[in-house]
């Protein structure tokens, strides 16, 4: 775990990427390794907090739809797990103005672009 979540957040921008935040799950357990390869900080919720992680919930219970509680991840090819990443970064959100995660995501980086352009006049 501790390796892809490395490898995926060299592929963010900078300005995306100042902690991380886990529930208290066995997942991260290698945090503080995480943490002195990354340079990212590494904090978790207080138990029994959800609301410390509401993002993070709802993300689960989404999750749960193609993976059950227990699921083996080594049984799951890279691109499978891609695929299902995709199809819920598709998926319209009210809390975005029914715009896709991916569309408010990009547009996110866009406005990251602009602002560290100098302008002249």
């Amino acid at each position: 775990m501790k390796n892809r979540l490395a490898a995926s957040m060299t592929t963010l921008p900078d300005q995306l990427v100042r902690s991380l935040t886990c529930d208290r799950g066995k997942e991260l357990s290698a945090h503080a390794a995480f943490t002195v390869e990354t340079n990212i900080p590494v904090f978790f919720a207080d138990p029994k907090s959800p609301w410390q992680r509401g993002t993070n919930e709802n993300t689960n219970g989404l999750l749960r739809q193609y993976f059950p509680k227990g699921t083996d991840f080594t049984r799951w090819s890279a691109e499978e797990i891609e695929a299902i990443a995709a199809t819920l970064n598709s998926r319209p959100r009210k809390i975005l103005g029914w715009r896709t995660p991916a569309e408010a995501f990009d547009e996110h980086l866009r406005s990251l672009q602009q602002a560290g352009v100098a302008t002249t006049g």
